[in-house]
């Protein structure tokens, strides 16, 4: 006979500060937040915002019990300095460090692991229900941001939230969008009113006494819809409570006292209720409150300019924004789309030249991609420009609202391949796979700014129905070649093995075939400029002479272009001696993307030692 384990004791993290002790906390972990984040790098405004909430919601709820679904994660580097991983931020966001979202495998405190936006009510809806379902006692929260109410997902959460009939709490994290307007100066007054802790108090008892008898409650649900009627003429919460959710707010956010007590009301109603919080994002730190944008995701910055500490380069974001403008002045049908990533996508530039032709739709890939489809139908030449990750949340729009009819929408994947610190929510590891399996779909990959410069050009006026244009993140390498118009190219000569690869991977295949000659091996080298429709004829070409294939590619492995070239291969009768060099079958960590191609033997040392092996040499190459 087993015996169950005894309940742990309810305790939050931080409830036996004083709020004198709790105001110093939260100035001490912001300190911190700026010298940790201006060494590793990583998303500071949002976190600099939530200092004081994430504080109180350590005062109120016990984490390691009650689940708190942060939306995206961006806000939730304070959660982890208080749930042990204080003096674990110098390895923020590094390789073998602890990541830049929250992660299950870190802490039993992290519910959800979050790294795309608009989700967390949903989620923290299933784990409300499962609650109900398992006959289990905790708390579930979901924090969301305004940006993020911007997804549809997050609205059809809150649409079945409110109507759950149950506990859970939504906050709502405003630092910047208005969701509806205050209607003047008694609006703004009964708001302020409403959350007081003495009204909050008095509504819990009056509450208390009225339901207890049937008298009483027939008159609070006369008196309830009275002051409903009288709040949705003058308050700014109709939308919420027409949802279903109990409105409390706006709040100060910065208010750590009366963000404590208000939780604590909130914590204690059995039914769906939403917060609404006031932050500024970048609070505490006068360049991210300035420009808050700026110090969304930072690269290592001093800590008291807020400077960077190494200027950026040239990158294949800002190449593409700029050819993009330029065609744009050639054409006046072109026209771009983003999906709230107007400077991680580059097109700054396009959006002050050509405003009326520049379309922001807020984090909603999904409306981006039927939007561009009505555009293509009705003539124009939409380009959504958009990271490989989040393109993901717009498949079934892909396939039904462009392919389905052939229209000529124009993608520019931003972030194709591994992208580092960000982890496993943010690799473009699967793009390759998913867009091949679109019928009408052409994907380009160019290896060089220059050819990223042509395939654009090409995708717009010269390349009918859907067309991808895949680049990675940051900076060319040494390939600066000016191709790209046919499908594929031989870039070196040999006998011996047939080397294949595609985008800036084409560098370390490059530096491979270097290293082979070094041992006597002469690779022969097919870069593949188109990836879908995949044409196979100079591999099948190469292969008939070299008898052994290595592809290389920053992509999972499944449905990838070692695949498929394997598959032609087959077809055409061509067995060979062969190795599939990718990032594998699971999801990839964070760390720097040197690192994490080592890893997988796909630096240029890495896989010249895959060719030695493929042709049964013992060789090492260094």
């Amino acid at each position: 006979m087993t015996t169950s384990s005894p309940k742990k004791e309810y305790e939050p993290i931080l409830s036996h500060l004083t709020d004198q002790e709790g105001e110093a906390l939260c100035a001490q972990l912001r300190r911190e937040l700026v010298e940790e984040v201006s060494q590793t790098g990583g998303h500071l405004a949002s976190n600099l915002g939530a200092v004081e909430l994430t504080v109180a919601l350590h005062r109120v709820f016990d984490t390691s019990v009650d689940r708190l679904v942060f939306d995206v994660g961006h806000q939730c580097y304070t959660h982890k300095m208080l749930t042990g991983r204080r003096e674990a931020m110098s390895t923020l966001r590094q390789y073998g460090g602890i990541a830049g979202f929250p992660k299950p495998a870190e802490s039993v405190h992290d519910a959800f692991i979050a790294g795309h936006a608009s989700n967390s009510v949903a989620v923290a809806l299933g784990m409300a229900r499962a609650r109900a379902v398992l006959g289990e006692d905790y708390k579930v929260i979901a924090l969301i941001g305004d940006g993020a109410l911007t997804g549809g997902l997050a609205y059809e959460g809150l649409s079945n939230a409110g109507d759950c009939g149950r506990q859970i709490l939504v906050i709502l994290n405003d630092n910047g969008m208005s969701i509806t307007p205050n209607v003047g100066g008694v609006a703004d007054h009964l708001a302020k009113q409403r959350m007081k802790p003495q009204y909050l108090t008095f509504k819990k008892h009056y509450r208390r006494i009225m339901n207890a008898t049937a008298l009483g409650r027939a008159a609070y649900r006369v008196i309830h819809r009275l002051k409903q009627a009288l709040k949705q003429s003058l308050l700014p919460c109709s939308m919420f409570e027409d949802m279903g959710f109990r409105y409390l707010g706006p709040v100060d956010g910065h208010n750590l006292p009366l963000l404590t007590k208000i939780l604590s009301y909130a914590r204690d109603m059995d039914e769906p209720v939403l917060l609404h919080v006031k932050t500024v994002k970048g609070k505490g730190f006068p360049p991210a409150e300035e420009n808050p944008d700026a110090f969304h995701g930072v690269a290592p910055f001093d800590p008291i300019t807020g400077r960077p500490k190494r200027a950026g380069g040239e990158n294949f974001s800002a190449v593409f924004g700029r050819t993009l403008t330029r065609l744009a002045g050639q054409d006046g049908r072109v026209c771009a789309i983003t999906a709230a990533m107007t400077g991680g996508t580059g097109l700054e530039q396009f959006a002050k030249q050509f405003p009326d032709r520049f379309f922001d739709v807020g984090i909603a890939e999904g409306c981006a991609v039927s939007m561009a489809a009505g555009m293509a139908k009705q003539g124009a030449v939409p380009v959504f420009a958009v990271y490989s990750t989040f393109l993901q949340r717009a498949y079934d729009m892909l396939l039904h609202d462009v392919a389905i009819d052939n229209l000529h929408v124009v993608l520019g994947v931003d972030r194709a391949g591994l992208v580092g610190d960000d982890g496993e929510t943010h690799h473009g590891l699967f793009d390759v796979a998913y867009l091949d399996s679109i019928p009408n779909m052409t994907v380009l990959a160019p290896a060089s700014f220059a050819e990223l410069e042509v395939m654009l050009e090409r995708a717009l006026f010269h390349i009918d129905g859907p067309v991808v244009v895949r680049y990675p993140r940051g900076g060319e390498g040494k390939y600066i070649g000016t191709g790209g118009e046919d499908p594929s190219v031989i870039l070196r000569w040999g006998e011996d093995i047939t080397l294949v690869g595609y985008g800036t991977e084409i560098n370390e295949v490059l530096l491979a075939a270097e290293l082979l000659e070094a041992q006597g091996v002469r690779a022969e080298i097919v870069k593949l400029n188109q990836l879908t429709p995949l044409v196979p004829d100079l591999v099948e070409l190469s292969v008939r002479k070299t008898g052994a294939l290595l592809v290389a590619e920053e992509q999972g492995a499944r449905g990838g272009v070692g695949q498929r070239l394997a598959a032609c291969l087959e077809k055409a009768g061509l067995p060979a001696r062969a190795a599939l060099v990718n990032c594998g079958d699971g999801f990839v960590a964070h760390g720097a993307a040197g690192q994490l191609k080592q890893d997988f033997s796909l630096d240029g040392a890495g896989l010249a030692k895959k060719a030695l092996e493929v042709l049964g040499r013992g060789k090492t190459a260094s």
